[in-house]
């Protein structure tokens, strides 16, 4: 156990120090010169002598290989730098802090009602294979799954924020903001569309492998045994079938992981939502390094510790990954 606990940690933090060196050359491959941002209109005006100031100030002036090394110190004293769109003082941990929690209300929220509703339907379309019921529901969910996202999201503010006026269009909350339950509210309202987008983009992951994993595990001699000691149909699936079916499900999306957290960015773009995803849009049309070295490093650690913890739920849905791994 100790062995296999350290070869992960070896294993993860290869991974981790990989991920950051890509972090620093992804910015860096967006064509285009930062300082067009930070001198802003004034630029052509501004003389070579201010110009190369410039650049001494955000240390665009040494070379890549200096500017990594810089880097990688600042990175390991929790310095992620300043944004160069937020001149006024913001720095990238102030920036993300401030979107961070906007996304992670739109991926928790998405990620859990795609888990439990297209876990829910896959199971019941299990029990009724072949059915005209479970065809039509299939028909329904390789629609979802092969509408594009931000497809979808075009469709709903046309429809819901202008002709219906019923929910905003945009941001993540109102300007002014509002306090207690009316704040919440206004927070649930704005939200309501990206989450309705999201969960329909991801629940026909979690249908289609729930339904194929319970097809095998409903054949298996100890979903006959337990049939055969009178146990009835309901709690047959939900006392040994789920949790056996559960573990394929769980690995599909810890591998879309990566795929979730960019349609997040695609989304909150289309939706001009407060949050990381927009941010790093923003980010990428303005050329803000260290904005976009802080967010793809958050992307980073965020699917480092939810596999950890993927890791670490295995063994208690199925006891057999703990001994195949000690």
């Amino acid at each position: 156990m100790t062995k296999n606990l350290a070869r992960r940690a070896i294993e993860f933090a290869i991974t981790f120090f990989l991920a950051i060196s890509i972090n620093f050359l992804l910015p860096r491959l967006v064509p285009g010169d930062p300082l067009q941002l930070i001198a802003g209109n004034a630029a052509p005006q501004l003389g070579q002598a201010r110009i190369d100031a410039l650049r001494a100030q955000y240390g665009l002036d040494k070379p890549l290989s200096e500017q990594y090394i810089i880097y990688l110190g600042n990175l390991a004293r929790g310095d992620l730098g300043q944004s160069y769109r937020y001149s006024g003082g913001k720095s990238v941990v102030e920036v993300l802090s401030e979107n961070f929690r906007w996304t992670l209300l739109l991926v928790g929220v998405s990620l859990t009602l795609s888990l439990v509703i297209g876990s829910a339907l896959g199971i019941w379309s299990a029990t009724k294979r072949g059915s005209s019921s479970d065809l039509g529901l299939l028909s329904i969910i390789y629609f979802l799954r092969a509408v594009p996202p931000f497809w979808l999201a075009m469709l709903l503010i046309p429809l819901f924020a202008i002709e219906l006026g019923w929910l905003p269009a945009g941001d993540s909350y109102s300007i002014p903001r509002l306090k207690g339950w009316d704040n919440i509210t206004d927070v649930t309202r704005h939200a309501l569309m990206p989450v309705i987008v999201l969960t329909l983009a991801y629940l026909p992951t979690a249908f289609v492998i729930m339904r194929a994993a319970m097809f095998g595990i409903m054949e298996s001699d100890f979903i006959r045994t337990a049939r055969a000691k009178g146990v009835k149909g309901i709690w047959v699936v939900l006392r040994h079938a789920l949790r056996n079916a559960l573990l394929p499900v769980l690995t599909a999306f810890m591998l879309d992981l990566g795929q979730l957290l960019g349609g997040v960015t695609v989304i909150e773009a289309v939706f001009n939502y407060r949050g990381i995803g927009n941010m790093m849009f923003e980010a990428v049309k303005s050329r803000d390094y260290p904005l976009l070295q802080g967010g793809f490093l958050l992307f980073t650690i965020t699917i480092l510790i939810l596999n950890i913890i993927t890791e670490m739920i295995y063994p208690l849905l199925d006891p057999r990954v703990q001994r195949t791994t000690t």
